[in-house]
């Protein structure tokens, strides 16, 4: 997925050299709509990045949700036929965009039919990744990961109705100030410009150059329903078809790791607790710890779901490190501002703090 991530950011840079040149040779100026646009774009694709830093795992792997990770929306196997269309939508946009419809007749309809399958893929796009279905994989995991990956497919579909319809337009506009001598070629020429010429044409050879497309893909290795594989051979999002394998069993809370490694006259174990269906050495510290988390998801599950993520992936990392009675003994410690901080705000909230902290674990 890295080398993925690469060759997309490599090949953007590049666009962005060539729409740079572009727009110098044509003597152009951006208007503040243009660059929003463009801006707004491309923030979309850093998003989209982020998503696929923390959603890169196929649907066979088991991942472990406390540490972040979770499933890509796109089958990594078929996902070079997307790419290719993706650049291939870009590149046509971008074109369409300098130029208009002084474009050769051949590459502007090349470039209509483009635009048109990359509409209709960013469509499918746009429903795959607005369904989110994280509960099989844990508690703690939301279903935030649409908002990664739902701003781009509307760019691309707003940029592919806006770039057809302005070859429509000025198509339309110029065979309406298009005159002939012979009634009989005005009335022909009138009838093509009510059908829309280039339109039709994109359409007529849609199938056909779809059809190419997919025999170049297949000699690079795609199987030939690649498209809908892409979106099928996933798991958790919206057209996914496949199950993943049982999450990773996680080590847990460190808390738990104090409880357990410490002197008892200093971590004061209290009893015996379940954790994911294992078994744990519980003491007060890690009691109080749980129901204030109870509070932080009551009151705000974004910010518990935040906040759980980054103190079980580091709380992980710590509980390694706890290896000794020392260094049990010294995180416990360490820990007490918090265990009072945390049981300020349990007497706060709940009317009967002390069963609240007693039925953590059982």
């Amino acid at each position: 997925m890295d080398i993925v991530l690469v060759i997309i950011v490599a090949l953007f840079g590049g666009l962005i050299y060539l729409l740079r040149s572009a727009i110098k040779k044509q003597h152009r100026k951006l208007t503040f709509i243009e660059y929003a646009v463009i801006t707004g774009y491309i923030l979309s694709l850093a998003i989209s990045g982020v998503g696929l830093l923390t959603h890169s795992s196929q649907y066979h792997e088991a991942v472990d949700p406390v540490d972040g990770d979770c499933y890509l929306p796109f089958g990594g196997k078929h996902a070079l036929s997307l790419y290719i269309y993706f650049v291939a939508f870009n590149i046509a946009t971008t074109a369409i965009w300098i130029k208009g419809r002084k474009i050769p007749p051949i590459p502007l309809v090349l470039a209509l039919i483009t635009l048109m399958i990359g509409s209709v893929i960013s469509v499918f796009i746009l429903i795959q990744v607005s369904y989110h279905d994280t509960s099989t994989l844990d508690m703690y995991v939301g279903n935030e990961g649409t908002l990664y990956f739902i701003f781009t497919p509307i760019f691309c579909l707003y940029f592919g109705i806006s770039m057809i319809w302005k070859i429509v337009r000025e198509e339309k506009q110029t065979a309406l100030t298009r005159s002939y001598r012979s009634p009989l070629l005005n009335k022909i020429n009138h009838f093509l410009a009510a059908k829309l010429d280039y339109p039709i044409w994109a359409l007529l050879f849609l199938v056909p150059v779809f059809l190419l497309m997919t025999a170049i893909l297949i000699l690079l290795g795609q199987d030939g329903n690649s498209m809908s594989k892409v979106f099928t051979e996933t798991t958790t999002w919206a057209f996914s078809q496949k199950t993943h394998p049982p999450i990773l069993d996680h080590k847990g809370h460190y808390l738990c790791t104090v409880a357990a490694k410490g002197d008892p006259t200093i971590v004061k174990p209290l009893r015996l607790g379940k954790r994911h269906g294992n078994t744990i050495i519980v003491n007060r510290q890690l009691l109080v710890a749980n129901a204030f988390e109870e509070i932080l998801s009551d009151l705000s599950p974004r910010s518990h779901r935040y906040v759980r993520y980054l103190y079980d992936k580091y709380g992980y990392n710590l509980s390694l490190k706890i290896n000794s009675v020392r260094a049990s003994n010294l995180t416990y410690i360490l820990m007490k501002p918090l265990e009072y901080i945390f049981l300020f705000f349990l007497y706060l909230f709940y009317v009967e703090p002390e069963k609240k902290i007693a039925r953590q674990y059982t």
